[in-house]
Order: structure tokens, then sequence, then C-alpha cells
């Protein structure tokens, strides 16, 4: 899934609000730190100035399902906008990050105030909402090799690649995006590499042949 980067989109009014402490703090986060636990207090809406984070969930103790990656440009706790008290979900930093926190009731009269910001942010959350959904299709339908396949595509999404992803997730990390075992992971990941779709070169994973991983995903 492709997410619309809101940053080359900004209206001038959310570009100074970003740029006024008045309204926001900055924070910056170290690779592996905890951006905000789900359960939480969530009392501002979070835009990634730089870096990469991890969307997760968490099932239960030490059980995670890996949701998705967000970039620079892309928002989290966006939620806390329409009402919601606490964080429905964890994040945490995959890179060092930098993070702006808005204040929910500056970023909801920007929306309100600039009808072409709000749509675009309306895109970028429809987007999100698809992602979900393919992920309920991965965890009802299919098997583990076509969830791994399914979650290395998304991983390998240029934006990421950019930034050498591989190079900070674990296998466990894979193993969650694709909501499978570690164990599992590593198997499927070897006979990937044997039946020459991907090479694995320490920790980086990088595809040799997209259309037949593609074809795994969409069997199952």
């Amino acid at each position: 899934m492709k997410y619309i980067l809101v940053k080359d989109n900004l209206s001038e009014e959310f570009k100074n609000i970003i740029n006024t402490d008045a309204y926001k703090t900055r924070v910056e986060y170290l690779k592996g730190e905890t951006i905000f636990k789900q359960g939480a207090f969530a009392p501002y809406v979070l835009y990634v100035v730089e870096g990469l984070a991890k969307v997760f969930l968490q099932t239960g103790i030490d059980k995670n399902i890996n949701i998705s990656v967000v970039s620079k440009g892309e928002f989290l706790a966006f939620s806390s906008v329409f009402g919601e008290p606490v964080h429905t979900y964890s994040a945490q930093a995959i890179t060092n990050s930098k993070i702006c926190m808005i204040e929910k009731e500056s970023f909801q009269r920007i929306l309100l105030n600039n009808p072409e910001f709000a749509l675009n942010i309306t895109s970028q959350n429809y987007r999100t909402e698809k992602h979900l959904l393919e992920i309920i299709r991965n965890l009802s339908y299919k098997q583990m090799r076509g969830k791994l396949a399914s979650a290395l595509i998304y991983l390998c999404q240029p934006d990421f690649l950019q930034q050498n992803i591989f190079d900070f997730l674990t296998r466990q990390d894979i193993a969650d995006f694709a909501a499978i075992s570690t164990e599992s992971a590593i198997k499927f990941l070897k006979e990937f590499e044997k039946e020459k779709l991907l090479t694995l070169d320490g920790k980086k994973v990088i595809i040799r042949d997209f259309s037949q991983l593609e074809n795994i995903s969409k069997s199952g």
C-alpha cells in the first residue's frame, strides 16, 4: 500500500503551526524508543518530521502484530482529533526520529479552515483503512508463506527502502508484520532465497522476483 505524504500539500496554516512553539512540541526519539503506548492518554496528533516508526497492536504478553510503517510527512494518533481519549495502538521508532506533537484543538481548526488539506488527510486515512482490511484478509485466509510474501511486499515500498528499512528490522519484526512466528519467518525467508525470489545479506532482504512474490501473496 502506498501512502500519500501530506507534506507535499501542507496548508500555510499547518506550516505555521508546526513551526510555532506555542502549538507544538518537537521530540527526538532514538531507534527502539516507544513513542506512545496502547491505552495511554492521547492529547496530541503526532507528525513525523524525520525517520521511520512502526505502528503495532499489543495482542498479549510479548505478542504484537505490526500494522504499518510511518515515515516523514505522515501522522500518528490521528483518531485523537475525533475524540478518541486513548491510543488504540502503540508506536515505536524504527530509526532515530523527530516527531512534532500538535495540540488536537489546533489541528481541528486547520481541518475546518482548509478543505483541500482535510480532503488530503481523508484520502490518506482511506488508504490506511484499506491496508487494515488487507491485514485482516491475511490473518483470516492466507497460509504462512502468503502472509510473509505480503509483509515483504509492503516493506519493500520505495519510500522505506530509501531509508534502508531492513537494516533496522529484526527477524522478529518481519515475523510480526506477517503475523507468524519468528522461527517460521526465518524458515520461509530461507525457502524464498533457495527459490531465488530474494537474497538475504545480513539483515537486508533484497527482492529478486517481485512478480512471483506477488503470486504467492495473492494465492495465499
